[in-house]
């Protein structure tokens, strides 16, 4: 039987390749930081979700060192047996704490965070209501749910039901959505949203989500991947950003990106709702322990973001730098301010090859980005997603933007 399957596969793998769309691996052979070795050659990082520099900081390692030789590599067991060591408790209590939540509970990922999160909580008795472009963890999460599910036009907060010209297709506001889920007589319902979306760096616009919630007793869900440690004025994530701290309910969030950059993910919210996955959670259940390296540095990592603001105030600073100065030579860049800055190519021609070979130049140039396609993005929505770090130095940045600049007009972008 296998025969016919690899067959079927080597068609499709070949149709990837033609297509300019199968995604290769570049091989990394140094420590993630600002600048890294490919090939031997020394190039400047910039597409990791290493947003405030701290995936190598020396700090890190010695806690992830330290924790090794007091407490071993590993669990080899889930919590609820003999996988959970005081330090396990410690982080957790920091977690909570530095997002201004009552609780929290450790997951291996916030994948798995996602996961376990609607599952426990929401029956088929309940809604959840989630934007149209939430992670794929989000979505998956929401699949091994029983809830009805409805699905909002991206950020789109109204009470109108539209038709998409592009699509065909009918779109919903949120508002909307809660109007049906309430029709209908849900019990629970919950809205569902990225604090901010990965490909485009757009940040949820939680104010307007958070009033909707009230004006129709709805729970609010926010996955603070891409803004913890780093978004708002002391860097709690997007909730901070747009004063919200105290509306949102329940907040899951990732290690493996600003917090430390390893892995490891987490179930933030009101202490009911944290006990009631320690009981139910399915990846919590079923899954071994975090690892005493992780957690120890991750502890060490939080800890350092309680004392200053240092790291997050760099960052912001080279992320208005690109954006002015990508801007001012006329490429195409979603506006925005988070430190995700997309720089597309949808209307020129071939645009899935052109964003393979600028990036392909790019690396040449010694700069290291990464084009983005179908099924990653939408069709016709190619692009390098350009990601700043507080772990560049401003000739970093001016290095990128001259590499851009010179590409782009060898290649006749701008």
């Amino acid at each position: 039987m296998y025969g016919e399957l690899k067959n079927y596969l080597n068609e499709e793998i070949s149709k990837l390749h033609e297509q300019k769309l199968y995604k290769g691996e570049r091989i990394i052979e140094s420590p993630q930081s600002a600048e890294i070795l490919v090939k031997g050659k020394k190039v400047l990082n910039f597409c990791a979700n290493n947003y405030l520099g701290l995936s190598s900081h020396p700090d890190l390692i010695k806690a992830a060192h330290d924790e090794i030789d007091s407490r071993g590599y590993g669990l080899s067991s889930v919590r609820f047996i003999c996988g959970t060591q005081d330090i396990h408790k410690e982080l957790e209590a920091k977690v909570a704490n530095f997002l201004g939540m009552d609780d929290s509970i450790l997951f291996c990922s916030c994948f798995d965070a996602n996961a376990a999160v609607f599952e426990p909580l929401l029956g088929p008795g309940d809604a959840i209501i989630t934007d149209a472009l939430n992670h794929a963890s989000i979505i998956d999460g929401i699949r091994l749910c029983k809830a009805q599910r409805w699905i909002y036009n991206h950020s789109n907060m109204s009470d109108k039901e539209e038709l998409d010209p592009s699509t065909g297709k009918t779109s919903k506001g949120l508002e909307k959505c809660l109007k049906e889920a309430k029709e209908a007589g849900c019990r629970f319902i919950m809205i569902a949203t990225d604090g901010v979306f990965s490909m485009d760096g757009d940040i949820a616009n939680l104010p307007a989500i958070c009033d909707l919630a009230d004006k129709y007793g709805a729970l609010v869900m926010v996955d603070e991947s891409h803004s913890s440690g780093f978004m708002g004025k002391t860097g709690r994530g997007t909730h901070e950003h747009h004063n919200v701290m105290g509306r949102v309910d329940i907040i899951t969030t990732t290690f493996g990106k600003a917090l430390g950059g390893a892995s490891g993910g987490c179930i933030a919210g009101p202490k009911e709702v944290i006990d009631w996955m320690r009981n139910k959670a399915r990846p919590y259940l079923f899954s071994n322990t975090l690892a005493p390296s992780v957690v120890g540095a991750t502890i060490k990592c939080l800890d350092i973001l309680s004392k200053t603001t240092e790291l997050r105030d760099k960052l912001e600073e080279n992320t208005k730098l690109f954006r002015a100065e990508m801007t001012k030579a006329g490429f195409d860049i979603i506006p925005g301010e988070h430190p995700i800055t997309p720089i597309m190519f949808g209307k020129y021609d071939n645009c899935s090859e052109l964003a393979v070979r600028f990036a392909d130049r790019m690396l040449e140039e010694g700069v290291y980005v990464t084009a983005f396609s179908f099924p990653v993005v939408p069709r016709g929505k190619d692009r390098i997603r350009v990601q700043i770090s507080a772990g560049h130095s401003t000739e970093h940045i001016k290095t990128a933007i001259a590499a851009f600049i010179k590409v782009g007009k060898e290649l006749k972008m701008i």
